[in-house]
């Protein structure tokens, strides 16, 4: 297959897809939020930008969207085109609705730790799914295993197209647009902006939108302890989709000005406090993030205008991190959630 990552080929920002009335035409344009009851006092301003509105559900769907659709301009792929993409869920979720809307196959590669839910949602609609159980032998990584199923597949099937998100510039470029639309809505007054890692799609799309736009926004990322993105300290991961066992591709030096590590308690505590708080039911990252902006909070100066993106919806994590068994299956200190009369602890954020 064709590497694709150093093509300077999106659909430019702004460009909604060829689809009369379809619902590819929902994808972005989400809406920003200013949180009220969640900061400790009202020392600056906190916007969220719910990805949760896109129409499948998640962050994803935007770079789904154009990587397939700028694809399918350049003539790369055609209505025979077998997509094939390994995802821990929301990107697969993402691809598999593009999929259908557009009438292509879609053989999604998940590692065996997915939800039983994003997995019937792939299968819902019309995707097929094709689980890694066993890591690589040489890294002990499931990701190297996943990529490997994927050449596998792409070498049996003709006409194949593997998007490979991690490297692909289409999936930054459409993360241009993500920036674009909180700049412009906050009139291009945004001093912090903190963006959760994964595949760094995301990270560099708005970064480099910052740059390129001379904006005085500072780029914070908040990764996975144990990820290997802004860390050589490995360590095991439990919150889907956050962080990841090697860096990708779309990786570059200075994308952020700061990178602060948050673990999978934190987030968990961040997730509940979000919907305690602002009754909004959000992915795990999105914890992360919140926890990782009230631990700092002090480092924010006065007035200032911040921006989160928060990338999915929380239903699709009411067995992990909105499960009161799983959590203390992890941590046996968990408390349980949280009565409405009981005060939440903040001890996750105010400690060292």
């Amino acid at each position: 297959m064709q590497d694709l990552s150093e093509r300077d080929c999106a659909l430019e920002e702004g460009v909604r897809p060829p689809i009369s009335g379809g619902v590819l035409n929902l994808v972005g344009n989400t809406p920003l939020l200013q949180l009220e009851r969640i900061l400790p006092d009202d020392r600056f301003t906190l916007f969220a930008k719910l990805e949760s509105f896109n129409p499948a559900g998640s962050v994803k769907d935007r770079p789904a969207m154009n990587i397939i659709l700028s694809a399918l301009a350049r003539g790369e792929i055609d209505e025979d085109t077998t997509i094939i993409e390994y995802s821990s869920g929301n990107f697969g979720i993402g691809l598999a609705q593009v999929c259908a809307m557009l009438g292509l196959r879609f053989i999604c590669v998940l590692d065996g730790r997915a939800t039983k839910q994003n997995v019937a949602i792939i299968k819902a609609f019309g995707g097929e799914v094709d689980v890694v159980l066993e890591p690589d032998p040489v890294s002990g990584e499931l990701l190297q295993a996943c990529v490997q199923r994927v050449n596998t597949l792409c070498d049996k099937v003709p006409n194949s197209f593997w998007p490979n998100q991690h490297a692909n510039m289409d999936n930054a470029k459409a993360h241009r647009n993500t920036m674009r639309e909180i700049a412009v809505s906050l009139e291009n007054k945004v001093d912090y902006l903190f963006c959760a890692t994964s595949t760094c799609g995301t990270l560099r799309g708005c970064a480099e939108y910052v740059r390129d736009n001379g904006l005085s926004t500072k780029v914070i990322a908040v990764d996975a302890m144990g990820s290997l993105i802004f860390s050589n300290k490995q360590s095991k991961r439990i919150i889907p989709g956050h962080g990841a066992g090697r860096p990708p591709k779309l990786l570059q030096p200075d994308l952020a000005d700061a990178c602060y590590h948050v673990t999978a308690l934190e987030s968990i505590e961040g997730c509940r406090l979000l919907l305690r708080k602002e009754a909004l039911m959000m992915g795990g990252s999105s914890g992360g993030i919140i926890s990782t902006i009230l631990k700092h909070a002090d480092e924010i100066p006065d007035g200032a205008i911040c921006a989160a993106i928060l990338c999915d919806r929380g239903e699709r994590y009411l067995n992990t991190v909105y499960s009161d068994d799983w959590v203390k299956s992890h941590f046996p200190e968990f408390e349980g959630y949280p009565s409405p009369n009981t005060p939440l602890s903040r001890t996750f954020y105010e400690s060292e």
